[in-house]
């Protein structure tokens, strides 16, 4: 689903974790059921093993109402662990949490959805502590542990969050099932939160009404349950920063921290013209550098990214996003942009066919226009590394020399990349076997820059990749200078 594409947005799942709740289950769906929700609802509550009662309650009330999906657990979990496995049952494209007792009022759920039915927003929190109307007095302590919580996970996220630790949390599908969530108590909330930050998730807030419990009625949180927040907020900030399940974007969102793209970019800056497609445009970590152009296409396979870098700068009047197969480039429609750029950095070895994107590149270009192609070289290094990113080959010179030309391009520069990088490709994938690298190895990486680039005058190292500048010839030469670019190095 495209994250703000609210046409698509069709239905909306509430997700119930119950623990011993038998005195309020019944009023709590009760509630849930008297709301007028601006969309179909379905209700996934999971039962985290239960003594009281509250099974029993739940299947009854799942009898009564279609809406209900009752899902158990044979062993007590905690809230987090039934979270996770609510998410796995959902169909609908928003997700809420809401709790089995009587704290939170469903009737505020419409508004806690607003912003992300309205296109704004990818996750909303509903603020105990925003301007509620009306809201419990207790427990002072209490206030004081989820107040410094939320102020910690800010300070980590660069947020400005006034309720980290509030139970509804309104988020996309699409979202939340590429979030990894592991805790299974009431560290999820930190968790939940930190993730949607990483991930760069769009979050609002709404002030809420709150009705707090005592002990006596049956709260169930301590201040262990504060210790244990305290120790997910540094996991999920610090220690395993994982936020999804999407290795290509986990990738372009952790280099984009760094001055990797910067240094990239400066390498092909020359033979950037003014008409640009950037053909495999991720997340956008190079195509910032371009919004000066006269006109600047970004496209990608993946609709995720298209829609990521769509809300970063499709305000503005020179940019232009969509999702394209660049092996079945619809020439035509790309022809009619009268490019005289393509940037192709670290995609063409993505594809299997890429000798056709080649042919494709050379047919959309106007006469005169450049290719920029960067791909990974050497054959002997390809590890698990590669395959668990996608690669289907490695280059050598030769082969990307051939295929460009069988394409109809003359060369006009090829140049080494990034030579310290061979000794990490190598050493992790195939000294240590291993299918990733690690946040800290590229922020490591990230550090060591200056002495990356000093490494690049040293010819007699290998490098881990190669930049080809690949010109469409001029068939009838225009009354114009042009530059052309001659030194080729092989």
């Amino acid at each position: 689903m495209s994250l703000s594409e609210t046409s698509q947005i069709q239905k909306l799942s509430i997700l119930v974790p119950i623990y011993n709740e038998a005195r309020t289950l019944r009023k709590i769906f009760a509630r849930i059921l008297a709301v007028s929700f601006p969309l179909p609802i379905e209700i996934i509550a999971v039962d985290d093993c239960s003594v009281d009662g509250s099974r029993e309650i739940l299947l009854e009330l799942a009898k009564s109402n279609d809406n209900i999906k009752p899902v158990m657990h044979s062993t007590n979990q905690g809230k987090g662990a039934a979270i996770v496995t609510a998410i796995q049952h959902v169909t609908g494209d928003v997700v809420i949490v809401q709790d089995a007792d009587l704290e939170y009022d469903p009737a505020d759920i419409p508004r806690v959805i607003k912003p992300i039915l309205d296109g704004r927003a990818d996750a909303c929190f509903g603020s105990r502590f925003a301007g509620s109307e009306c809201r419990r007095v207790l427990y002072y302590w209490h206030s004081v542990a989820n107040h410094f919580l939320t102020w910690l996970t800010n300070i980590f996220c660069d947020l400005n969050l006034t309720d980290m630790e509030t139970c509804y949390k309104a988020v996309k599908t699409s979202v939340i099932k590429q979030i990894p969530l592991q805790l299974k108590r009431f560290g999820i909330e930190p968790e939940l939160t930190i993730r949607l930050a990483q991930w760069g998730a769009r979050i609002y807030e709404v002030p809420i009404s709150y009705s707090g419990r005592t002990y006596a009625e049956g709260k169930k949180i301590t201040w262990k349950d504060g210790f244990l927040a305290l120790f997910a907020i540094i996991w999920a900030a610090i220690i395993n920063r994982r936020f999804t399940t999407h290795d290509g974007f986990y990738t372009l969102k952790v280099v984009s921290e760094y001055d990797f793209n910067k240094w990239m970019y400066s390498r092909i800056e020359r033979s950037v013209g003014r008409r640009v497609l950037e053909a495999g445009c991720g997340v956008g970590n190079l195509s910032k550098f371009m919004l000066d152009r006269e006109y600047l296409a970004c496209v990608d396979i993946d609709e995720l990214y298209v829609e990521l870098i769509g809300r970063r700068f499709g305000h503005l009047e020179n940019f232009h996003s969509e999702s394209a197969d660049l092996s079945v480039l619809k020439e035509d429609h790309f022809s009619q942009m009268h490019l005289d750029t393509i940037v192709c950095l670290n995609v063409l070895e993505h594809i299997e066919d890429d000798s056709a994107v080649l042919k494709h590149f050379y047919n959309v270009l106007e006469e005169g226009g450049k290719a920029i192609i960067l791909v990974p070289q050497h054959d002997w290094l390809y590890c698990g590394i590669d395959k668990s990113v996608g690669h289907f080959r490695r280059y050598s010179k030769k082969e990307l020399l051939d295929k460009a030309r069988a394409a109809g391009f003359k060369i006009t520069e090829l140049q080494e990349f990034n030579r310290l990088g061979v000794a990490g490709w190598w050493f992790n994938g195939k000294i240590l076997n291993r299918e990733h690298l690690s946040n800290h190895q590229m922020k490591l990486f990230g550090m060591l820059l200056p002495i990356v680039k000093v490494l690049e005058w040293f010819s007699f190292i290998p490098s881990l990749s190669i930049i080809m500048v690949a010109e469409k010839p001029i068939t009838q030469r225009k009354p114009v200078t042009e530059t052309v670019l001659s030194s080729v190095s092989y």
